[in-house]
């Protein structure tokens, strides 16, 4: 069993920064893939970014790639999410995503464990 708890949402105009947080709990972190997604107000959720479980491969919406980095501490046992450039399409809540084989990647039903989800609001 693995809880995910996002943290550092908030308010930020166009063109500023968030950096995201999700702390996990359990002992199968390091052989979890962890993947963000996000989900805007009458939206579906969507692919946002994805990490193995060392760290070494990552991947990217096209719509974020060059202006988000994904990263992990398996020793904090925390993934983290770099997020620069927002623009107000970025808005969204964001969700922490775990898996259990550690081979999940951009889809959302591979992944097994979700977080409660952190609110990000981009303004114009």
């Amino acid at each position: 069993q693995v809880q995910l708890l996002e943290s550092g949402g908030g308010l930020v105009q166009a063109g500023g920064s968030l950096s995201l947080s999700c702390a996990a709990s359990g002992r199968t972190f390091s052989r979890s893939a962890m993947g963000w997604f996000r989900q805007a107000p009458g939206m579906d959720r969507e692919f946002v970014a994805a990490i193995s479980r060392t760290g070494l491969l990552f991947t990217y919406a096209d719509s974020v790639k060059g202006r988000f980095t994904i990263s992990r501490d398996n020793a904090k046992n925390t993934v983290y999410l770099q997020m620069n450039s927002l623009e107000t399409d970025d808005t969204a809540v964001y969700y922490c995503a775990a898996d259990e084989g550690g081979t999940a990647w951009r889809t959302a039903n591979e992944y097994v464990y979700w977080g409660r989800g952190t609110q990000v609001t981009v303004s114009s």
